[in-house]
């Protein structure tokens, strides 16, 4: 077995264990979408529902199976090397920056779908650890993880990945504007000094983000309730 082939074998598996962990850290909010939900924005109940999570999760994961077979290219042994080491890379630091925005989000993390969003009971706004960087993530983590994925694995499936990224954007928007309905002037103002998806200067001219932080060390706005931003 040549070096490239077990480079791209423990590529493989290592993609695949940090795939499962990444889901693993998405689960608990699953589960939480379904029993409690605080302000919704669009159809979220058309989504979350037990029987209805179920077969999605069924159809996603089965078309992600079906998919699994080698796309119609042959790259050479050095652009083998270069997508590995690229592609890996990618693909890693997308999950550790939708991880990342994940854990910030604490308990408080509601996923939300194409039809609707939700928030939890008593968020608070977030504006620290990778949300003082872009708002959005855990969604700009998964777009660059699916990239990676494409390149080292180079499967159909993989290509549905990347296909996903426009849905991305449609949830951000859809959050986006229940954010803006729930937390007034002071999602504005974070919205005013973060972007959405590529990193800047965090602070534009003339605006503040809040600076009053709580005991999880997330800013707030001084006499709001605690509440949390989305992905």
């Amino acid at each position: 077995m040549s070096g490239l082939h077990r480079a791209e074998r423990s590529a493989n598996r290592l993609g695949a264990l940090v795939a499962i962990a990444a889901a693993s850290t998405a689960l608990p909010g699953m589960m939480r979408v379904v029993r409690e939900r605080g302000p919704a924005g669009g159809r979220p109940e058309l989504v979350f529902t037990p029987f209805r999570l179920l077969l999605i999760g069924a159809g996603w994961f089965g078309a992600a199976a079906a998919g699994w077979r080698p796309l119609p290219v042959r790259p050479g042994h050095t652009a083998r090397w270069m997508l590995l080491a690229g592609g890996l890379g990618l693909y890693l630091a997308g999950m550790g920056l939708a991880v990342a925005g994940r854990l910030a989000l604490g308990s408080s993390y509601r996923p939300s779908s194409t039809l609707g969003a939700t928030l939890a009971p008593n968020h608070r706004l977030v504006t620290s650890g990778p949300f003082a960087i872009v708002r959005h993530p855990m969604y700009l983590g998964l777009a660059l993880a699916a990239l990676g994925a494409l390149a080292v694995y180079r499967t159909w499936s993989t290509v549905l990945f990347v296909l996903q990224v426009p849905v991305l954007v449609v949830r951000a928007h859809r959050e986006e504007k229940l954010l803006a309905r729930s937390f007034g002037e002071a999602w504005e103002r974070y919205a005013a000094c973060v972007p959405a998806w590529l990193p800047g200067p965090s602070h534009r001219s003339g605006v503040v983000l809040p600076e009053t932080a709580d005991a999880d060390g997330a800013s707030v706005q001084p006499g709001e309730p605690r509440r949390q931003a989305l992905a």
